[in-house]
C-alpha cells in the first residue's frame, strides 16, 4: 500500500504457498498462460489456487474443502491492455497479435489442472475489430468441448458497447457472464479509463439478461470516495437491468502511480451493504467483504449449489457461506 494510510488489521493476508500452489503455476507457464489472479496482483490468490476453505470446521465446510480443486481466473487475449484504468495494474499498450493456440491451451490446463469451475476474463482489445469476442468464445467453446460439465464464469469487457460481441459470448455458452461496473457513476473517471461508461457496462449486463438465460454478476469496489447514497443507487440500476449477482471489496492502492485508497471500508460495512443486496434488492447472492474479489470463491460456491447441485437460492447463500468462510 502506498497511499500513505496504514493498513488495517483486517486487510492482512498471508503470502500464496503450498504444494497446490505450485503445481498451478507451473502448469500455466508450461503453456504461458496468463492469470488475472497474477497480473492484477490479487490478494486472495494462494487462498483460491490452494481450494481451501477458511471457515471454520464444520460438515459443510469440510465437503467443500475435500471436493474443491481449486480456482485459477484465466486472462485472454494476452497480458497487456488497451485501456489504462487508475485502479489496475495489468500493463497497458504495447498491444501483441493474439496466440492462435490460447483457446486449446487454456482448456488443456483446466482439464490438466482439475478444475470443474473455470474462470474466464481477458484485458480489453480496442485495437481488435471484435474486441476479441470471438477468441474469448472460441476458449469458451473448447473447455465445454471437452467437459460440458464444466462451469463456466466469464467476465468479459464492454467491447466498446458492441452487441454482436456480447452476443459471441452468450452464444459460447457460458454459465455465468460477468461484468463489473467497479464503482458509482460519479467516479467511473478517474477509476476506469475515460473509454469505460457506467451506462455502456449498464447496457452490457442488460443484453445479457434479455438475450439469455445465463446468470449475471458484477462487482464494485468500496474505499474510492463513493457515498452510501450512490451505492444504493447503484444496486437499484443493476437490478434494474436483471444482474443476480453482485460482489463488494476493499479497493487496494497496488502502486504509487495508482488512483488513492479514499478510506479504509470496516468490515462491518460490507456486512450492511451484503443484507441491503440481498433482502432489500432482492440480489440471488452477494459476497461482501474487504478481501473480496469479482472472481472470488464464495461466488462460485454460491453458483455451483445452484447451477450444479440444484439447491434453492437461499439454500445455495448458506453453502457458499458455510464453505467459504463469510
Amino acid at each position: 500500500m502506498h497511499s500513505g494510510r496504514r493498513k488495517p488489521d483486517w486487510l492482512k493476508s498471508r503470502p500464496p504457498s503450498g504444494s497446490r500452489f505450485t503445481e498451478i503455476k507451473e502448469r500455466l507457464r508450461e503453456r504461458d498462460l496468463h492469470t488475472v489472479c497474477e497480473e492484477a496482483n490479487c490478494p486472495n490468490l494462494g487462498e483460491c489456487w490452494s481450494g481451501g476453505a477458511s471457515a471454520p470446521p464444520n460438515d459443510e465446510a469440510a465437503d467443500a474443502a475435500e471436493s474443491g480443486a481449486g480456482t485459477a481466473t484465466f486472462m485472454l487475449l494476452g497480458d497487456r491492455c488497451s485501456r489504462g484504468c487508475n485502479f489496475c495494474d495489468v500493463a497497458t499498450g504495447g498491444m501483441e497479435p493474439l496466440d492462435p493456440d490460447e483457446p486449446e491451451n487454456v482448456a488443456e490446463a483446466v482439464t490438466d489442472i482439475g478444475l470443474d469451475y473455470v474462470v474466464l476474463t481477458s484485458v480489453d482489445r480496442d485495437d481488435l475489430a471484435d474486441g476479441g469476442s470471438a477468441h474469448f468464445a472460441e476458449t469458451i467453446r473448447e473447455i465445454k468441448r471437452r467437459d460440458p460439465a464444466t462451469l463456466v464464469e466469464t467476465l468479459i469487457p464492454d467491447f466498446q458497447g458492441d452487441p454482436d460481441a456480447v452476443d459471441r459470448i452468450i452464444d459460447a455458452g457460458p454459465d455465468v457472464i460477468a461484468h463489473n461496473v467497479e464503482t458509482v457513476e460519479r467516479l467511473q473517471w478517474p477509476v476506469r479509463d475515460r473509454r469505460a461508461d457506467y451506462e455502456q457496462s449498464l447496457a452490457v449486463l442488460d443484453r445479457v439478461d434479455r438475450e439469455s438465460d445465463v446468470h449475471t454478476k458484477t462487482s464494485l469496489m468500496l474505499g474510492v470516495g463513493e457515498y452510501a447514497h450512490e451505492v444504493y443507487r447503484t444496486l437499484g440500476d443493476l437490478r434494474e437491468v436483471g444482474v443476480d449477482v453482485v460482489t463488494f471489496g476493499q479497493y487496494l492502492q497496488p502502486s504509487r502511480s495508482h488512483l488513492d485508497v479514499f478510506e479504509y471500508v470496516h468490515p462491518d460495512a460490507f456486512e450492511t451493504w451484503r443484507a441491503v443486496a440481498e433482502e432489500e434488492f432482492d440480489f440471488l447472492y452477494c459476497a461482501s467483504g474487504p478481501m473480496v474479489r469479482s472472481s472470488y470463491k464464495a461466488g462460485e460456491l454460491f453458483v455451483e449449489a445452484l447451477l450444479r447441485e440444484g439447491r434453492s437460492p437461499e439454500d445455495a447463500r448458506r453453502h457458499a457461506r458455510a464453505a467459504g468462510g463469510d
